[in-house]
Order: C-alpha cells, then sequence, then structure tokens
C-alpha cells in the first residue's frame, strides 16, 4: 500500500529574469518519503526547497500540500539570534517545555555546548545549530541543503541513523555520496529541465541513470533514422502549389533542429570532465617534507593544537588528513606551508618544493573579479595549461562554465560555483605538492566526480583534508 500524499505541484513555472528554471515541473512528495534532490549547481535546486518551504511563489502551476502541513528548511543562508545561548535559540523551535530533553541529545551527538553564546561559535557550530533547529521541531517535511558540510565523521555517521528514523518526509541535497546512499529512498534528479524520480534510492543512482541515458541514446537514433526519411524526401524537391507537400516540408525542417538540440543536450549531459594529466617533477629524492617534534600554540588563547608531531612526507605520497573539528588539520598544511610558525620543532622542505593550496575558506578569490580575470590576471583570452595554451572560455568549460559567464563577476557565482572556480585555478598549473583543504564543501554531486577523476590522474604529491 502506498503512503499518503503530502504535498504536490503541478506544470509549474518559475522563471528568473530571462533564466528559465522550471516549465511544467510536476512534483509528488509522500510521507515516508527519503529523497535524494541532485542535479548540476543552477537547475533549481534551491528553488524546489524555497517553493516547498512557502518561500518562493510559482509564476503559474498549482500547488497543493496536506491541511496543516509543516515544513523547516536548513539552508546555506540561516537566521540565528546573537545574543541567544544555543538552549534558547533551540528552545524557540519545540513544541513544548516537555522536549527539552531533545536539545540535550542534539547538542551532545553534534558537540555543542548549550550554554554558549550564539555569538562565541564559529562559523561550523553555527551551522550545526541551524542543523538542529531544522530537524528538532520533526516537521512533516524537513528539507536540508549540505547538511554534512563541516561535520566530521563521527557526526555525520550519527546524523545518518536519525534521519533513518526520522518520522517525516526528507528532502536532501548533499554532496556526500555515501550519506546520501545509507539513509535515501527515493532520487529526485532535475536533468535539462526535466524531473526524474527513482522509487529506489540514491544507492542504486548510477545504474538507474545509465540505463535511463542508454534508453535517451536508443530514442535519439530512432528519431534520427525518422527525420533522414523526411530530410531525404524533403530534398527531393516538392512542387509549391501543393499545400500539404509544403507542410511537411516545413515540419520535416523543425524535427531536424528540435533533434540537434536534443543531440547536443544529450551529449552535454552524459559528457565526462576529461581530466588533464597533472605532472609534477622528475626529481627522485625520497622526501619532500619532514616535520620533527613540531608543536603550535596559539598565543591568543594558550591552546597547543600541534603537540610534537613528527612525521616524514614522501613523494608522491597521497594523504588524507582526518580529525573532530578544531584539532589542528587546517593548522598542520598552514605550518607545512609556512603560513604560521612553529612554537617549537621544524619543519624541513625538499629544496624548491612548491605547493599549490585549495583553501577552503576561498580567500585567493578577489570578489572584485570576474572569472577570466581570475584565471588569467595578466589578461588576454589565453593561459598555460599544463604547459599547452588553453582559450579561458574552453578551459571554463571543462569545469562546468557556461562560456558566456566568463565576464561575471565573482560574487555572482554560488559558493559551489566559487569552489569549482577556485579547483580551476589551482589545478591549471599544480606544482610539485598538492594541498586540498575541504574541497568538495558546495561541490554538487557531478562536480565531485570531476574532482575525484582529477585527484585519480594527479602525480604529484597529494594531502587533502574531507570529511
Amino acid at each position: 500500500m502506498s503512503s499518503s500524499l503530502i504535498f504536490s505541484l503541478r506544470e509549474t513555472c518559475i522563471s528568473f529574469g530571462k533564466k528559465e528554471i522550471f516549465k511544467d515541473l510536476d512534483v509528488d512528495v509522500h510521507k515516508g518519503d527519503f529523497i535524494a534532490l541532485i542535479g548540476k549547481n543552477g537547475v533549481g535546486k534551491s528553488t524546489l526547497m524555497r517553493i516547498i518551504s512557502d518561500k518562493q511563489d510559482l509564476d503559474q502551476g498549482e500547488l497543493w500540500k496536506q491541511p496543516g502541513l509543516q515544513t523547516s528548511y536548513f539552508s546555506q543562508h540561516f537566521d540565528l539570534k546573537e545574543s541567544n545561548t544555543v538552549e534558547r535559540e533551540l528552545a524557540n523551535v519545540l513544541k513544548s517545555k516537555d522536549e527539552q530533553y531533545k536539545i540535550d541529545i542534539f547538542c551532545k551527538n553534534l558537540v555543542l555546548d548549550k550554554f554558549a553564546a550564539i555569538r562565541s561559535l564559529s562559523g561550523g557550530q553555527k551551522r550545526r545549530v541551524g542543523l538542529i533547529k531544522a530537524l528538532i521541531g520533526e516537521s512533516d517535511i524537513v528539507l536540508l541543503d549540505e547538511p554534512t558540510n563541516h561535520l566530521d565523521l563521527e557526526c555525520i555517521i550519527w546524523l545518518e541513523n536519525y534521519l533513518k528514523s526520522y518520522a517525516g518526509s526528507i528532502i536532501c541535497v548533499s554532496h556526500d555520496r555515501t550519506f546520501l546512499s545509507n539513509f535515501t529512498n527515493k532520487v529526485f534528479w532535475l536533468d535539462r529541465g526535466n524531473l526524474r524520480v527513482s522509487p529506489s534510492g540514491f544507492k542504486n543512482f548510477d545504474r538507474w541513470s545509465v540505463e535511463l541515458f542508454e534508453q535517451e541514446a536508443r530514442q535519439l537514433k530512432n528519431r534520427k533514422q525518422f527525420v533522414n526519411i523526411e530530410v531525404e524526401w524533403a530534398s527531393r524537391g516538392v512542387k509549391a502549389r501543393v499545400k500539404r507537400n509544403l507542410k511537411r516540408l516545413e515540419r520535416a525542417k523543425q524535427l531536424k533542429e528540435q533533434l540537434e538540440k536534443d543531440e547536443s543536450s544529450y551529449r552535454k549531459a552524459i559528457s565526462s570532465f576529461k581530466a588533464q594529466v597533472l605532472k609534477s617533477g622528475s626529481d627522485n629524492s625520497k622526501f619532500i617534507a619532514e616535520f620533527h617534534k613540531v608543536s603550535i600554540t596559539y598565543e591568543d588563547t594558550a591552546k597547543k593544537v600541534l603537540d610534537k608531531i613528527s612525521i616524514k612526507i614522501h613523494k608522491n605520497d597521497r594523504i588524507g588528513l582526518l580529525g573532530d573539528n578544531g584539532t589542528g588539520k587546517s593548522t598542520f598544511l598552514k605550518a607545512l606551508l609556512g603560513q604560521i610558525p612553529c612554537s617549537h620543532g621544524t619543519i624541513k622542505l625538499k629544496r624548491d618544493m612548491r605547493f599549490s593550496y585549495f583553501d577552503q575558506m576561498r580567500n585567493d578569490l578577489d570578489s572584485n573579479l570576474s572569472l577570466k580575470k581570475i584565471l588569467v590576471p595578466s589578461g588576454g583570452d589565453y593561459l598555460k595549461v599544463q604547459g599547452k595554451e588553453r582559450h579561458v572560455c574552453s578551459y571554463l568549460k571543462d569545469f562546468l562554465f557556461d562560456p558566456s559567464r566568463s565576464t561575471d563577476n565573482i560574487q555572482t557565482l554560488s559558493g559551489g560555483q566559487q569552489n569549482r572556480l577556485l579547483l580551476a585555478k589551482v589545478l591549471a598549473n599544480p606544482q610539485t605538492g598538492l594541498i586540498l583543504d575541504e574541497p568538495t564543501n558546495d561541490l554538487d554531486l557531478e562536480t565531485m566526480d570531476l574532482l575525484t577523476e582529477m585527484l585519480t590522474n594527479y602525480k604529484g604529491t597529494l594531502l587533502i583534508v574531507s570529511h
């Protein structure tokens, strides 16, 4: 027996300026749906969640929801009252005082001090408060936009288990494939203006999407055969006086134009990023860096972040740097880069060792510059990529940017798009060492796949922090 329908959209249309986001979109959400909402950046995932949470009006279409339906939305932008403690901020969402115990459960498992003032929290800690606010009220539909960002592995596992037993419905956007695979039972895939629905959860997405593409390829092949017959007939010529033949000729032209558009759309959809082979130097030295009893203490807090760390990093090592938030992962990387000094101990680098660095705070992106200026700061239309000249628009396409946006200001980009741009900058000419600090934050699933391929082909020394 199917579960009850609690929310639906019919023939929904949404546009922002001249850009059409949805046209004749139909959506059904049932009780107990745990939905992975996926699609490229810019296809309307956040727009759909805003519609469901009553934060976005329809230009056209019908919206129905179950009477009394309650929704909560954890987005990339959330409002917290800075003067509140964590406990007071969360208590405002509870249905009754009898539910105060929930605050203790959430704060314990997501590592928050309930007595701390909101203003004293880090950005990542504030995100956790926002996440708890979306979950603790147990709404009928909870919408989660990248809930695992800035969570360590232990917190993510706890969150997975909590969501598996959630009594309502969940719609989640996340770049974390494992997270989505572990709790979702349905997929909403926004693809080229269409909503494709899988009833089997994200764990089967790869197989399902391949089947859809294969089916689409067969349909395009059949259409092409039919159009070729029509075009061949039209090429023989028709008598202008025969109105019936003129209509058929016009129809053949329209079919051919539409087929070419659909074939182009299909090729773009299935094209995978062909990563540049990232070459490193030819020096045969065994070690590229050595930490000897390195300790680092922050003077303003007297907190010792690293304590007598000794480690050797070999050429072509591929290192994953793990640890809870606040245990010194970013500090370790910045010490290796020479950005912060050691309180005690020494760090030795191989002569001429250089690192390319991806910073999760995106400090290397000047928000006043255009995409093109970031990649070609000296001006012009070409940049060097692995020693070869590439047109900046062609290189931007490699990272899923529309070339027409090359002159757009950085401020117009989403967080995920800014990450992609910084990756493009870092990977154009990587040094013999590559350091990536949380490169997956705000990336969509397609870009995650591209990053995985790039790093698989990278031949230098790699250090990566990622949850």
